[in-house]
C-alpha cells in the first residue's frame, strides 16, 4: 500500500512536498537553510507537529554539517562557547515558527540538552557539533516506528472496546479531523495511522473526515492520502459532524494533537473541540493519538497552552484548481487563489487550534500504550504512557 511522503532526504539534500499546492500539484521543494525551514513551517508548506519537528531537526543538522565541511570553518566552530551561543540562537529562531506544536519545542529542548551535557566535558568543538548532528537525525528517524506502534495500540484498543460492547470488532467507522497521516509526520501517521492500521487488519468500515477549514487539510490532504492508499472514505463539511452522528453508525472519533497538557487537555486543529462535544452528546469514543513528545508535562492544563492565531486573510481565501481543469504548458493543473468573503472585513477570528478538555476525551494513545480516565474523574493520569 503506497503512502505519500512529507520529507525526503538523499545524502545531505532535504526536500519537502509543498502541501499548499496539494492535491492537484505535487512539487518537492529543496530546503537549503535554517531560514528556509523556518519559513516553510511558518507558511505551512509543511505542517503537522511531528513533521515540522523532523524538518527543523534535519535542517539544523545540515546547517552544522555544512559548517564542518567548509574549507574555512565558520566563526561559530572556533570554540565550544561560540558554538553554544550560535546554536542556541538558531534553535530559538526555529522554535518561533509554530509555538503551539510541542513536538518542535521538544526537539529544540533535546538538542539544547545535548549541547549542555556535552559542553564542559572537554570535547573538541567538532565533536560537540557531531553530537548535535547525531541527535538531530535521531529525532527525525524515530518518528515512523513510534507512529506504527501507537496506531496498533489505538486500533486494537478500539476493536476490543467494540467487542466489549457486543460488536464484532470489525467494520469500524472512524471520523478524523484535519490531516494526521504521512503528510503530517515522517510516515504512517498518528490518528490517520490508526485508521490505516484498521484498514490493513481488515477491521475498518469507512474513514470519515472533515474538510477542516480554513486551510482544508482534510479535503486537500487527508482525502489525497486515503485515495492514494485506497481506503474507503467519506468527506464531510465541518458543520456536518452532528448530522453524521445522528444518521450513521460511527464507532469512534480519532484525532491527533499539537500539545497534550499534563491533565489530558489537548490542543489540536480548530474544529476538534466541536467534534468532541458532539461525540460526547452521542456517546461516541473520542481518541487522541500522538507521540510522547506531544505530551507536555510542564503545562498543567489547557488554559496554559499558547494558541496560535493565523493571519485574518487566511480565513477569507481558498486556493484550488480552476474547474473545469486547465493545464499550463508543462501539463500542470492551473491553480488560483480566490477570496470568498467581502473585502476589508474588520472582524475576523482565526485561531489555528482549539483545546479539548480532558473530560471529553475517552482515551489518549502514545507509542507506549493507551491511557483512559478513571470512573468519575475529569483528568488523565498519563504517567503510564510517557
Amino acid at each position: 500500500m503506497s503512502m505519500l511522503t512529507s520529507i525526503r532526504t538523499s545524502n545531505e539534500k532535504i526536500e519537502i512536498i509543498d502541501q499548499l499546492l496539494l492535491p492537484h500539484t505535487t512539487k518537492y521543494v529543496e530546503i537549503t537553510s535554517i531560514e528556509e525551514a523556518h519559513d516553510a513551517i511558518k507558511d505551512m508548506k509543511i505542517r503537522g507537529a511531528p513533521a515540522i519537528a523532523s524538518l527543523a531537526s534535519l535542517a539544523f543538522a545540515a546547517y552544522i554539517q555544512t559548517g564542518l565541511d567548509a574549507p574555512a570553518p565558520p566563526a561559530f566552530l572556533s570554540s565550544p562557547e561560540s558554538l553554544s551561543a550560535h546554536v542556541t540562537s538558531k534553535l530559538d529562531y526555529l522554535f518561533g515558527a509554530r509555538p503551539t506544536a510541542v513536538n518542535l519545542g521538544a526537539a529544540i529542548r533535546r538538542l539544547k540538552a545535548v549541547l549542555q551535557s556535552s559542553t564542559g566535558t572537554g570535547k573538541s568543538v567538532r565533536l560537540l557539533a557531531t553530537d548535535l548532528i547525531s541527535e538531530a537525525k535521531l529525532i527525525a528517524d524515530e518518528d515512523f516506528d513510534r507512529n506504527k506502534k501507537m496506531s496498533e495500540h489505538g486500533g486494537e484498543w478500539l476493536a476490543e472496546l467494540d467487542r466489549g460492547s457486543g460488536g464484532s470488532g470489525q467494520g469500524l467507522n472512524v471520523l478524523t479531523v484535519c490531516n494526521t497521516g504521512s503528510l503530517a509526520t515522517s510516515g504512517y501517521g498518528t490518528a490517520l495511522g490508526l485508521i490505516t492500521y484498521l484498514h490493513e487488519q481488515k477491521k475498518l468500515g469507512k474513514a470519515y473526515y472533515t474538510q477542516t477549514a480554513p486551510y482544508h487539510q482534510g479535503s486537500r490532504l487527508t482525502a489525497l492520502e486515503l485515495k492514494t492508499m485506497r481506503i474507503p472514505s467519506v468527506m464531510i463539511c465541518d458543520t456536518m459532524v452532528g448530522s453524521l452522528f445522528q444518521h450513521h453508525n460511527i464507532h469512534a472519533v480519532a484525532v491527533g494533537a499539537d500539545r497534550i497538557a499534563r491533565n489530558g487537555d489537548t490542543a489540536n486543529k480548530i474544529g476538534t473541540y466541536n467534534a468532541a462535544v458532539l461525540a460526547a452528546r452521542h456517546n461516541i469514543p473520542f481518541i487522541v493519538v500522538a507521540p510522547i513528545s506531544t505530551v507536555d508535562l510542564d503545562t498543567p492544563d489547557g488554559s496554559c497552552i499558547p494558541i496560535e492565531h493565523r493571519k485574518p486573510l487566511e480565513a477569507c481565501i481558498v486556493r484550488g484548481a480552476v474547474h473545469p481543469f486547465e493545464h499550463d504548458a508543462e501539463g500542470r493543473v492551473r491553480q488560483e487563489t480566490v477570496m470568498i468573503t467581502p473585502s476589508d472585513l474588520e472582524g475576523i477570528y482565526n485561531p489555528s487550534f482549539d483545546v479539548t478538555p480532558a473530560e471529553l476525551i475517552t482515551a489518549i494513545v502514545t507509542e507506549k500504550g493507551v491511557a483512559t480516565r478513571k470512573e468519575g474523574e475529569t483528568s488523565f493520569d498519563l504517567s503510564g504512557i510517557v
